[in-house]
């Protein structure tokens, strides 16, 4: 993967694409750095240490407990594009586009720019109700008319700009813009975990900090053989003559990933348990903030099942056996040792469902394990699976792309 990153400053173009990336990324951490105005960043503090309050993805997803224009980060566009998906399979007019090929899908980004412009405004206006019914986070004049209107306005540019230096990465630069993001906001949070972790040498606590550590390795060694784990289906095709040549006859697979949902079973199971807590701190009801709360054993538990239902239902949506089936089929292609048709259809969802289960149960573990691990030793560096996961996913996927873009440029080269 290094000697692929060392290669690519080689070669111009992609030397271009990478820095372009990189200052892409340095604007977004710079806009960070720039405050909401009429809100006081400092008051804020004890609200996002105490993990009774929103909890799951959204201090991970954006940069709210910062307050900054950037505050909501990538966090609207990843809702809007997860929408979007699932209204492609309930929605014949966005299915349409979706078959269209690359007109289609440019109709169907710019509507989801336009969900994400109308998420980003609902959303900061959650955040605002949740700044003003925190003492002390807003000044006097934000908690005005004109001061509400400023306030929601800066969140929601901010995400708009987001959006866009997302999509600038997509054409200009080297990698997905969205994901190279979302990974520069969770390793600016590095400096937190290295104290975290200098609190538990100072404090001689060196047994957790061991299984910390040996835990976090393992978690990073699963998270690479998982995203790259498929499971092959043979498919061979049958010989057919057409005019005078003969086509078909070779062997092929179909590909099944084991984590084929990624991340979104655990945005949408976080998204879900952190409703409670987000709608009590809003309206300010004390029971509701408690209702779930990572302190106990229920939220593991609820938050373990969720992202078991949550993969299965992504999955039995985005992957269309009968589909699938209908075609192999109909390029001449088979299983080998079943028959076309309905028990191609049946053979497929066998091997899917256990594909399924396992990554599941793989997506469940490193989610819930730093909770469990939390709740056992006491302690806590900031160890986020889901962190994780997405580091290496993004790592990998970057790295995929660079590697195939100095292929295809030594084909070129060859051929010229």
């Amino acid at each position: 993967m290094f000697e692929a990153f060392r290669n690519a400053f080689k070669i111009h173009d992609l030397r271009r694409k990478i820095l372009f990336a990189l200052f892409m990324i340095i604007v977004y951490r710079l806009g960070c750095s720039i405050p909401v105005p009429l809100v006081d960043s400092g008051a804020l503090s004890d609200l996002y240490k105490n993990p009774n309050e929103i909890i799951g993805l959204v201090t991970i997803l954006t940069g709210l407990d910062k307050m900054s224009v950037f505050a909501m980060g990538v966090s609207p566009y990843i809702t809007s594009s997860i929408i979007m998906q699932l209204l492609t399979v309930a929605i014949p007019y966005l299915e349409r586009l979706q078959k269209e090929g690359e007109e289609g899908r440019k109709k169907i980004a710019k509507i989801t720019r336009y969900v994400t412009v109308l998420l980003g405004i609902l959303q900061s206006y959650a955040f605002y109700t949740v700044l003003r019914n925190t003492e002390n986070a807003l000044t006097a004049n934000g908690r005005t008319v004109f001061g509400a209107i400023t306030i929601i306005g800066a969140f929601t540019a901010g995400t708009a700009l987001v959006m866009w230096l997302g999509e600038q990465i997509n054409d200009k630069g080297i990698g997905n813009g969205i994901s190279l993001i979302l990974t520069a906001n969770i390793v600016s949070r590095g400096p937190e975990i290295i104290s975290s972790i200098r609190v538990l040498v100072e404090s001689r606590q060196f047994i957790p900090l061991i299984v910390i550590l040996l835990i976090a390795v393992a978690m990073i060694t699963s998270i690479v053989h998982m995203n790259e784990a498929e499971r092959r289906i043979p498919i061979q095709y049958a010989k057919r003559v057409v005019g005078r040549r003969m086509y078909g006859g070779q062997s092929t697979h179909l590909p099944i990933k084991l984590a084929m949902s990624g991340v979104i079973p655990i945005i949408f199971a976080s998204t879900i348990l952190s409703m409670p807590s987000l709608i009590g701190t809003m309206f300010n009801i004390s029971w509701l903030k408690d209702l779930l709360t990572s302190r106990s054993w229920v939220y593991p538990v609820l938050y373990f099942l969720l992202i078991l239902f949550f993969n299965y239902f992504y999955v039995s949506i985005q992957y269309d056996t009968t589909e699938i089936s209908n075609n192999i089929q109909k390029n001449g292609g088979f299983v080998p040792g079943i028959r076309p048709g309905e028990n191609t259809v049946k053979y497929i969802n066998k091997i899917l469902n256990k594909t399924t289960l396992l990554g599941a149960v793989f997506l469940g573990i490193v989610a819930v394990l730093p909770l469990v691990l939390s709740l056992a030793m006491s302690v806590s560096v900031g160890l986020a699976g889901t962190s994780v996961l997405i580091i290496v996913s993004v790592v990998l996927e970057t790295a995929r792309q660079i590697e195939s873009q100095m292929v295809m440029r030594h084909y070129k080269g060859f051929l010229e």
